[in-house]
Order: structure tokens, then C-alpha cells, then sequence
């Protein structure tokens, strides 16, 4: 990775304006009544340079400030040189100046441990949670993540496509608890589906096999006591390439959307297992529930830090409402809204991770 500039590029334009303080205040304090001084007013100069420079910026504006006031005293007391007063504003001015630089270059320091940590949680969003494919058999899949910690980028939503050799299998989850360890959680599931969602003929199959993994591969080893306390919400899709209705096992999770010709649905289950990871304490049968997916349809999977988003009066987002009469096949585009529609709801920031997955059936071509 190459090193990138972190600290505040100086704005030369801006640059004169503390220059421009410097001269204005000198000149006045000289030409002034002996019995004014104006030279504390220097100390704005450098105070101002580190909203728009970098520490070389502000040991000059402060380097100039100190000159103008030696320059002060020289020029109203050439007799005695510098008086007590004068000498005084000078090493105020170096200290306030020295601060300042220091300032500046535990800032700079900062910023480039901050841009480190998001290259860093760039890196492995890319490995734990790579982009969906644009392009799933005749279907298409767009997918958007919005951490809640703006320096992490990532955190416990999931999501996930595999191919088989009928359709496409999808999964969309959320771990419970936050931080790194909701990360690595996420990353073994989302594994253990990558490796099952080909070989698993049947979805309560594939289910079963996923919250065996949750039972034992994200307990550690001699933590026999957290048995039953790590678990996944999850949504488990089975999404045929030709027609035919989309088959959905739901794991505690919010239910999918689907959006018909502006109008949104929610698909409700009608037994919905529990989340992942409880199934040897609930022992489970999983039901399989069905809805239709036409051409032409966008369907949406999400996690409850979308329905969950409050604004500033406490109100959670109304997906459904929202997204009532919004058209278009697109699903980047889709997102690209959605994004903004659900920032602008929450104020710009978000309590909690939330993940949107859209697919689309696209219609075919008029004839």
C-alpha cells in the first residue's frame, strides 16, 4: 500500500490570511499610542493555521508572528531595545506557536493510524464479506453494507450467494453481540454455507448443517458453558433460475420484500425456526415457506438495522412505507437510494450495522 497524505494539505489562499493578520496588527501597534499594545493579538495568527495546515504551516505563521513582534519592540523601544513586555509576548508567542506544532503533528499522527485501521477494514470486508455478483444465473444482485462503526466498516450482518445447478442459494444474517468477535462469527457461517449450499440437495438440510456449525465452530474450545448463548438470526433462500416459486426457510430473521410494479409485500412465515445455533436446544422441524417471484420483481433481503433505524424522535424506518411507488429494475440503483433515503431517516448515522441485498428477476424482452 502506498503511504497517502493523512494531514490537512495548506491552502495557500488561506495561508495569507494569518500573514495578512500579522501586518495588519504590527503596523497598527506600531503607529498606536504608546500606552496600547496590540501585540497579543499576534497569537490569533498561528492559533487560526491549523484549521487549514499541516505543522510546517503553522511553525511559519508562528515563526512570522514571533519576527513581527520582535520587529515591534525593536521599532517603539530602540532605546532599551525590548522592554519586559515585549520579551514577554515573544516567549508566549514561541510557546503557543511550539504547542500549536505539536499539536498538529499528533494530529497528522492520528490521521494516519485512522486511514490505516479503514484500509485495513477495507481489506477484510473484501475477504470476510466480498461483493455479491452482479450477475447470479438469469438473475441480477446488488448489496450494500453500512457499518455503524465509521472506523471498523465492517461488523456482524452476513450475507452470501452460492450457485447450484437449478437456482441460486441465499443467505442474509446477523450475529448477535458486536465488535470482532460478531466479525469472525460471521466469517465461519459464512463459510460453512459456502462450503454446504452445493452439496446440501435439500434447504432444512442445508439449515441443519448450518446451525450445527453455529453450535460447535463458533464456541471455543473448553467454552462448554456458552453452549446455547451464540447465535445467528438468519434468512435462507432458494431462488430457482426458471419459473417457479422462491423457497425460504427463516431463522429468527426479518422477512423478506417484495417490491411488484411499486407496490411492496412483506412474505410472512408461517413457522419460523429459531435462530442459529439454538436448534439443539429448540430441536426444531424446519418448515419451508414459498412465495412467487416473477419477472419484473425486486425482491429484499435485509437485516433489523434497516427496520431498526430511529430518527431523532425515536421513530424506526418504515421500509415499506419508504419504498412504496419506487420503480425501476436496477438494483444498483435501487441501493443507491436506498442508501440515502435511510442516512437522511437516522440523521446520517446509524446505532447499529444494517445490510441490504436486492435481486431482481429482470422481464424479458418485449417481442
Amino acid at each position: 500500500m502506498s503511504e497517502r497524505r493523512t494531514g490537512p494539505r495548506p491552502r495557500w489562499a488561506l495561508v495569507a490570511i494569518p500573514i495578512a493578520w500579522i501586518v495588519a496588527v504590527s503596523v497598527i501597534d506600531v503607529l498606536a499610542p504608546p500606552d496600547i499594545h496590540l501585540g497579543p493579538l499576534l497569537v490569533a495568527a498561528p492559533a487560526i493555521t491549523p484549521s487549514f495546515g499541516g505543522p510546517r504551516t503553522v511553525g511559519l505563521v508562528a515563526a512570522l508572528a514571533v519576527v513581527a513582534q520582535t520587529l515591534i519592540g525593536v521599532i517603539r523601544d530602540p532605546d532599551d531595545l525590548l522592554s519586559a513586555n515585549h520579551e514577554a509576548q515573544i516567549i508566549a508567542l514561541i510557546l503557543v506557536g511550539t504547542s500549536l506544532v505539536v499539536f498538529c503533528v499528533l494530529r497528522e499522527r492520528r490521521a494516519r493510524e485512522l486511514t490505516q485501521v479503514r484500509y485495513v477494514s477495507e481489506v477484510a470486508q473484501r475477504v470476510v464479506l466480498p461483493p455479491l455478483p452482479r450477475k447470479l444465473g438469469p438473475l441480477r444482485a446488488s448489496a450494500l453494507y453500512l457499518a455503524a462503526e465509521a472506523e471498523a466498516r465492517i461488523g456482524g450482518d452476513l450475507y452470501a450467494a452460492a450457485r447450484t445447478a437449478s437456482g441460486t442459494r441465499l443467505i442474509v444474517g446477523d450475529v448477535q453481540g458486536k465488535g470482532m468477535t460478531a466479525v469472525n462469527d460471521a466469517a465461519l457461517l459464512l463459510g460453512a454455507f459456502r462450503v454446504a449450499a452445493h452439496r446440501r440437495a435439500d434447504l432444512d438440510e442445508l439449515v441443519t448443517y448450518l446451525d450445527r456449525s453455529v453450535c460447535w465452530d463458533l464456541m471455543e474450545p473448553g467454552e462448554t458453558s456458552r453452549y446455547g448463548e451464540t447465535f445467528i438470526t438468519a434468512t435462507v433462500l432458494d431462488i430457482p433460475d426458471r419459473d417457479g416459486p422462491v423457497r425460504m426457510i427463516s431463522c429468527g430473521h426479518p422477512p423478506p420484500v417484495i417490491l411488484r410494479d411499486g407496490r411492496p409485500t412483506t412474505m410472512d412465515v408461517r413457522r419460523p425456526a429459531p435462530p442459529l445455533g439454538l436448534g439443539d436446544l429448540a430441536h426444531p422441524r424446519y418448515h419451508v415457506d414459498s412465495f412467487p417471484f416473477e419477472p419484473g420483481d425486486l425482491l429484499l433481503l435485509y437485516t433489523d438495522g434497516v427496520t431498526e433505524a430511529r430518527d431523532t424522535t425515536g421513530a424506526f424506518y418504515p421500509l415499506t412505507d419508504r419504498i412504496t411507488g419506487w420503480s425501476g429494475s436496477d438494483p444498483d440503483a435501487f441501493l443507491d437510494r436506498f442508501r440515502r433515503d435511510l442516512l437522511r431517516h437516522v440523521g446520517g448515522h446509524l446505532d447499529d450495522d444494517a445490510a441490504m441485498v436486492v435481486v431482481t428477476r429482470p422481464a424479458p424482452p418485449p417481442a
